[in-house]
């Protein structure tokens, strides 16, 4: 009996319409509905939230958006997420959202959107270190949470020249990492798919 197609969550941290971390985060979830995975791409400006606030919790419990993107969260085996750097660190959307996300609901298990997902990073900006900076601090939030980032990530530096017009990656070399890193996401979420 064949099993269903592992299911993929890709987004950016970031709203900016022309972001390079959007264009990032879509050639990386083409890649992986090319390698048979059931993806799915969100832009988190068409999902706003308010600044996380308990006060604002105890009133509505969770905002809408956080609870169309809880729910794809839990349906996907893994996520792709390009994350910009916004001074050394992580996004302010980016962390809110996963802030939003990470509230406990009545009668589910704790961090349930984020426990043992498999996360492959990846980040774009015009600086020299491509984002790199700011990865480590994406990659020490979502590990706290329980998710699984994969060691492979990609960081793409001087973005700014590095993407056609049309979004697509313009040297070989970097699209042959995001190749990888997807690879690598599909092939350890097979593993963990046979082991259960």
């Amino acid at each position: 009996m064949n099993k269903k197609p592992i299911k993929i969550l890709a987004f950016a941290g970031s709203t900016r319409h022309a972001s390079f971390n959007k264009k990032l985060a879509r050639i990386a979830c083409q890649l992986a509905a090319d390698a048979g995975a059931d993806t799915t791409y969100i832009d988190l400006k068409v999902y706003p939230m308010p600044l996380f606030d308990q006060d604002l919790e105890k009133e509505i419990t969770l905002p809408e958006s956080a609870i169309k993107i809880r729910s794809m969260m839990q349906r996907a085996d893994g996520f792709l997420i390009s994350a910009p750097e916004y001074n050394s660190s992580i996004s302010a959307v980016l962390k809110n959202t996963i802030d939003w996300c990470s509230r406990q609901q009545a009668n589910e298990e704790p961090l349930i959107c984020f426990k043992n997902k498999v996360i492959g990073l990846l980040s774009a900006s015009p600086g020299r270190l491509g984002g790199l900076r700011g990865l480590v601090t994406v990659r020490s939030v979502l590990t706290t949470l329980g998710s699984i980032v994969i060691p492979t990530q990609v960081a793409i530096p001087t973005a700014h020249e590095k993407f056609t017009e049309d979004g697509y990656l313009i040297e070989d070399r970097e699209q042959a990492m995001v190749e990888n890193l997807v690879t690598e996401l599909m092939a350890i979420l097979n593993k963990l798919r046979v082991s259960k």
